[in-house]
């Protein structure tokens, strides 16, 4: 994707230093577009648990680079398996970041000490270009459901999906999953207009997707994020799509906190609700979601404080509870399958069963 005329990878190493991984700090979006430098793999566990790096496929490609940074310091065993280990806890809920770092031991352990540095680059560079080539083709799966709904559509007439949170390149390498299809209609010339739920409490998509889809030229509107059944009720939503963090082997969808209610919301007004993933994001060993999946509890002052910018320029971070006020912030929810219409896939769609998955997966066929 391309930023004032420029393509860009969400991460990348500098051309100029080969022990430099670059990614755009998203805590800073939409104000400033900094790029961050990460030399260490202290840097890179840093910029994952305060989300300067975030997107569940984004963080497992950040990871893996970060494993080639401590190897690049100390190859032998025991650094790599204690920084794998130290990279995989610092977010429980994205199953992306435990398969990046898998993948990564899987292939190093059986190199040599001296040629793991390079090795390591290799396969994380492996990893980034397979999340492209994976997102490209959701985005060509997703695309065949927006094109249907425009010819129920008269000549012009806008085309409203609704998505939560920030499921576009900017969380993935490129391209992204849930605006994918949203970027290939609009290049297309498909008149589409995005609801674009505002995301507490981080803000994730009046930040970060309000500033993607703006900056690709997609019309679309954000809205607080209690307005999408509003909306759904009165006929101004035709399909909702989302990313998400984690879905099971039967087809239950982790993501950002109130996907849910959304769900919810378009199940009781006979909205399709799709979710759409790369491979990378089913957990093949977990059948309960809501059961199994661990959610993220982040920190209190992400409810009780935001962050803005003031009228002069600035950015300022104010209060907006009572001092003496508790709060909790779980950072994800799921989604049960019978609410999900299908999953969209690098392989195609499916139903959001087991079945469903095995008929694009059939390699984890028990």
């Amino acid at each position: 994707m391309k930023i004032n005329g420029t393509a860009y990878r969400s991460v990348w190493v500098d051309p100029t230093d080969e022990s430099s991984v670059c990614i755009f700090d998203q805590t800073k979006l939409p104000f400033a577009l900094e790029i961050l430098h990460l030399k260490t793999v202290d840097q890179v566990a840093q910029a994952i648990v305060t989300m300067q790096v975030r997107g569940a496929p984004l963080i497992g490609a950040v990871a893996a680079y970060g494993l080639a940074l401590a190897l690049d310091k100390d190859p032998s065993d025991a650094s790599m398996e204690q920084n794998a280990s130290m990279l995989a806890n610092t977010r429980p809920t994205a199953i992306n970041l435990r398969w990046a770092l898998g993948r990564m031991l899987a292939k190093l352990r059986e190199v040599p000490e001296k040629d793991r540095r390079a090795e390591a680059y290799a396969e994380a560079g492996r990893i980034c270009d397979e999340d492209v080539a994976q997102n490209e083709a959701i985005g060509r799966h997703g695309l065949e459901l927006i094109r249907d709904i425009a010819k129920t559509k008269k000549n012009g007439e806008s085309i409203n999906i609704l998505t939560h949170c920030n499921a576009g390149w900017i969380a993935t390498v490129d391209w992204g999953t849930a605006l994918a299809p949203i970027y290939m209609a609009h290049d297309e010339g498909l008149p589409v207009h995005v609801w674009v739920d505002e995301t507490r409490p981080r803000n994730q998509g009046a930040a970060l997707t309000a500033w993607e889809l703006g900056s690709h030229g997609v019309q679309h509107t954000v809205i607080v994020d209690n307005a999408g059944g509003h909306l759904m009720q009165h006929g101004q939503v035709d399909l909702v799509i989302v990313g998400t963090d984690r879905v099971t082997a039967q087809g239950d969808v982790a993501n950002k906190i109130g996907t849910y209610l959304k769900a919810l919301a378009a199940h009781d007004n006979a909205v399709p609700f799709w979710v759409a993933l790369p491979s990378t994001t089913i957990d093949w060993r977990v059948t309960d979601g809501i059961r199994e999946i661990p959610i993220e509890e982040r920190s209190p002052t992400e409810v009780t404080l935001v962050a803005g910018q003031a009228a002069d320029g600035t950015i300022q971070t104010v209060r907006i509870t009572p001092e003496t006020s508790n709060a909790a912030n779980p950072a994800f929810d799921v989604t049960p399958a019978r609410l999900v219409t299908g999953l969209i896939t690098e392989r195609g769609r499916s139903d959001a069963s087991a079945e469903g998955l095995r008929s694009l997966f059939p390699e984890h066929t028990n």
